[in-house]
């Protein structure tokens, strides 16, 4: 369903109309002034990107710029970046985020098997 947006020459604000099939005719009215005098205007648009696309994002050493490997924190905030690039692919989100959120409370626990080996037998 396309959505084409305008600008109203009267009050100036942005005005979104939905449309049900792109060759439909639209009744150009602004929705808050009422004024029928609007200035088609470009409008934003979303575009898929190829896993490959996402990795070589990912891989540009610009995007590391603010991690800061001793920091939790930071570390949390790249994992949640990491997260949104990839989508599912990495684990579920919940689990990435709830790890991220433990992060960077400082609240997260090396689990590492528990036993390290050694001990009083």
């Amino acid at each position: 369903m396309p959505l084409y947006e305008y600008r109203c020459t009267s009050c100036k604000k942005r005005v979104t109309i939905l449309t049900l099939r792109a060759g439909e005719a639209i009744d150009e009215v602004c929705d808050r002034c009422g004024a029928r005098s609007l200035e088609r205007m470009m409008s934003r648009f979303a575009m898929g990107r190829s896993e490959e696309s996402r990795l070589e994002s990912l891989a540009d050493p610009s995007h590391l710029s603010g991690l800061d490997e001793n920091d939790p924190a930071s570390v949390a905030r790249w994992m949640k970046k990491m997260s949104r690039e990839m989508g599912d692919e990495i684990g579920g989100e919940s689990e990435i985020e709830e790890m991220a959120d433990e992060m960077a409370s400082g609240s997260f626990a090396d689990d590492t098997g528990g036993d390290d080996g050694g001990g009083a037998d």
